[in-house]
């Protein structure tokens, strides 16, 4: 398999895991933490509030903001089997690349830097709590999607 192909499996399978997480919404809604967030979970300063997204669009803004996480992971921790790579960019499409970069606040992107995959896959479900109203709690639905991930990450490894 070619960089390339990886790269793009990896981007399906990611967006595979992100699309039922996520949800689409083509209007402006606050995240339970209460970021301003469109369409399938795409954040930023460039979401307008008053706009109907079309769903064109909230598909661009997907594939756009998926390759950044995944371009982000394999840069951090390159030649990872696809599904790992899948796995790592959509949880850094969903909490942001620390999760695989930072080595200072993430098991995972440490043991990603010394090679042990399995043994990051088997971190993810701990990336399961968010800040609602200052106090980090764990969402059930970042328990089903991280345990998604980590079943699609050790699939990769076998």
């Amino acid at each position: 398999m070619t960089p390339t192909q990886r790269k793009a499996l990896a981007l399906s399978l990611a967006t595979a895991i992100a699309v039922p997480a996520e949800g689409l919404r083509r209007t402006f809604y606050y995240d339970p933490p209460g970021i301003p967030t469109v369409c399938f979970g795409h954040t930023g300063p460039d979401v307008d509030k008053t706009k109907v997204y079309s769903l064109d669009e909230c598909k661009a803004l997907l594939t756009k903001d998926m390759t950044y996480a995944l371009n982000a992971v394999d840069r951090c921790a390159p030649n990872l089997p696809p599904e790992a790579l899948a796995a790592f960019a959509d949880a850094a499409y969903n909490l942001g690349p620390a999760i695989a970069c930072d080595t200072t606040k993430s098991t995972a992107a440490r043991l990603l830097r010394a090679g042990d995959v399995r043994g990051a896959c088997l971190q993810l479900p701990r990336w399961n709590r968010a800040k609602v109203a200052g106090v980090a709690v764990e969402l059930p639905g970042l328990t089903k999607r991280r345990a998604a991930e980590q079943a699609l990450c050790l699939k990769g490894l076998e």
